[in-house]
């Protein structure tokens, strides 16, 4: 459990202008939303690797951050945010993107495994487990012979722009389910 009680919320995505609107950057996107919507900004941690704000969602102390590594350099900041802020993983909830699931659906998990993401395995490589909450957001897969790698770099579609809208904003509410009611009730309502 917890020292602080609080909970870390984590967007994974790469950064700078490049890909900032890319399917890759999609939990850093609702990161931004989630802030955006609490008044909230988000400003350079001291120790850590990341843009960050304090907040209340639903009363709830919460942590939102961004690294700003790379994905696949993920758990150095992380694991500094978790260090700092004295949050176990059992309250470390990352958000990241889904090849597997279709374009604006959302899935709901604890632990698991990787499935080839590398902010992911970089996060449990940091953490030294892979017990902390997990919102997968999806993306949808890659037309035809496309490469995942050069397709999740990618920036949606014009046409996907209300998919998109619609799981950003299902992801804020996906999130305070699971802050408010728990996992079970989260999976009932999203992983359905």
């Amino acid at each position: 459990m917890s020292a602080s009680g609080a909970w870390l919320v984590v967007g994974l995505g790469n950064p700078g202008p490049t890909y900032a609107a890319t399917r890759h950057n999609i939990g850093a996107t609702v990161i931004d939303s989630i802030a955006a919507q609490n008044s909230d900004k988000l400003s350079h941690h001291k120790r850590a690797l990341a843009d960050v704000c304090e907040t209340r969602i639903a009363g709830i102390q919460t942590i939102l951050a961004k690294p700003l590594s790379y994905m696949n350099e993920s758990g150095g900041p992380v694991k500094a945010l978790a260090s700092f802020y004295k949050i176990a993983p059992d309250h470390i909830i990352v958000l990241h993107d889904e090849l597997d699931i279709p374009l604006a659906s959302i899935r709901v998990k604890l632990g698991g495994g990787d499935n080839g993401h590398n902010g992911l395995k970089s996060i449990r490589s940091s953490l030294e487990t892979g017990d902390w909450y997990r919102i997968r957001l999806g993306i949808g897969r890659p037309p035809g012979q496309q490469d995942a790698a050069d397709f999740v770099l990618r920036s949606f579609g014009s046409s996907e722009a209300s998919e998109v809208s619609l799981l950003v904003s299902q992801s804020s509410e996906a999130l305070t389910c699971l802050l408010t009611q728990g996992l079970d009730v989260a999976q009932n309502i999203y992983n359905s």
